[in-house]
């Protein structure tokens, strides 16, 4: 079941009832949660109920028990045998990545959500949709692939080409939707510029992002909406855990909507209680469709704020995501005092079309942690030192400290298909 609800009322009896099949499914048969959930009573009263006596899910926990049963540990409620998909995270905020198996069944309905995603995003039968990554283990845009594929869509893999060879394929076969990380857009703005391509005689309308917070930063997505014109930028975002999450909403852009359908979600503040209206938390799912490896009250890690309740603009009456994912929890760092998230920086620096690319270096070697940037100039910008200078009046300005920035050479600074990781930490000594 995909698509709005009539009321914030129809939205919880759809989750209860598929909270509690998927309840049915997994108890006993699936070792991990029964030895998690061990003496309690699986019989739920309401979603109110599930939240108040089932603890949650940690990433942490996920990577020990698959450290202790190799390889792919005990969240799985069938036999190994029925499991047909396989995908990994990253690993970039545990130890080691996770591993992740689905079965055909849960494959479909996480393809299902994708579908719901393209059609909110305006794809049609017909469209040509260009995937520009590698496809790895990373579980990316596959269900993309699948669904819009599934949608009548011309669906091209960019996989193995260079940006060169990619942004030639999007221009000459007249591709109509590009799906890739925001910093991969911006890239391949800068090669058209070098290869002299322009992208006003393109055919791409729409730009579906993921994998950065940048699609719901308004200063990133205003920054490739100029470098790709008569573009749009749609954000959406998902984890390999859990499958696609939310998509963008189609009258509030930097609004993201949680798929009900798919998902039961909550925000938490200090202590795991659920956080007031308007306040910053965590955000937490539970999957309510892939049950060959669930997750009850899984904490993503995802840092967003808590909506009221009230309908949407767009006429939606279910979870809402003002400011889309503000950052991650294990991603913030304190510098003197001040809490920085990483998707805050985004913002000042995207703010400044004559930036190429940048790092960030936290220095926590120190007795008070230090903050520094380099940022790479675009070719042509008149005057680089006096806008490191601007860069840092408008870094105090936002975050009242006086960070050093310095000059990178132009072309010298990496540019990222997949995650951009622009962020180093110097740890204490």
């Amino acid at each position: 079941m995909t698509g709005q609800f009539p009321t914030r009322e129809a939205i919880a009896s759809h989750q209860l009832a598929q909270l509690r099949r998927l309840l049915a499914a997994i108890l006993p048969a699936n070792s991990f949660y029964r030895n998690k959930l061990a003496g309690l009573d699986p019989a739920i009263a309401s979603l109110e109920d599930f939240q108040a006596r089932f603890p949650f899910t940690t990433k942490q926990e996920l990577v020990e028990d698959q450290l202790r049963q190799p390889p792919f540990g005990t969240n799985l409620t069938f036999p190994a045998e029925r499991y047909t998909r396989f995908h990994q995270t990253s690993g970039t905020t545990s130890r080691a990545p996770l591993r992740w198996l689905d079965t055909p069944e849960s494959w479909n309905g996480m393809v299902e959500s994708w579908r719901e995603i393209l059609r909110v995003a305006g794809v049609r039968a017909g469209d040509r949709l260009y995937f520009a990554f590698t496809f790895g283990p990373f579980i990316g845009f596959w269900l993309a692939f699948d669904a819009a594929q599934a949608m009548g869509c011309l669906c091209l893999p960019g996989g193995g080409l260079s940006s060169q060879g990619r942004l030639r394929a999007i221009l000459d076969n007249d591709v109509t939707v590009l799906c890739c990380t925001p910093s991969y857009a911006a890239c391949l703005a800068e090669v058209a510029g070098r290869e002299n391509a322009d992208l006003h005689a393109g055919a791409v309308r729409t730009i579906i992002v993921a994998g950065e917070p940048g699609g719901s930063v308004p200063a990133t997505r205003q920054k490739l909406e100029s470098l790709w014109p008569g573009a749009r930028v749609f954000d959406h975002h998902g984890m390999t855990e859990t499958g696609p999450v939310s998509h963008q909403c189609p009258a509030l852009p930097g609004t993201l909507h949680v798929l009900d359908s798919a998902y039961l979600a909550e925000v938490i503040g200090a202590g795991g209680k659920p956080a007031q209206a308007g306040d910053e938390g965590e955000l937490v799912l539970t999957t309510l469709g892939r049950a060959a490896s669930p997750l009850l009250r899984y904490r993503t890690g995802d840092l967003v704020r808590a909506g009221d309740g009230a309908v949407c603009a767009c006429g939606r009456h279910g979870t809402v995501l003002r400011g889309g994912i503000l950052g991650r929890t294990d991603e913030m760092v304190i510098v003197r005092g001040v809490n920085i998230y990483p998707a805050a920086v985004e913002e000042v620096l995207r703010g400044f079309p004559e930036i190429a690319e940048y790092q960030v270096q936290v220095d926590q070697s120190r007795t008070l942690a230090q903050l520094s940037l380099r940022v790479e100039p675009r070719a042509g910008c008149g005057q680089p030192e006096a806008l490191a200078g601007r860069v840092g009046d408008a870094l105090h300005g936002v975050f009242n400290l006086r960070v050093p920035v310095a000059l990178a050479a132009a072309g010298s600074l990496p540019r990222f298909e997949m995650k951009a990781r622009r962020w180093s930490v110097v740890p204490c000594n």
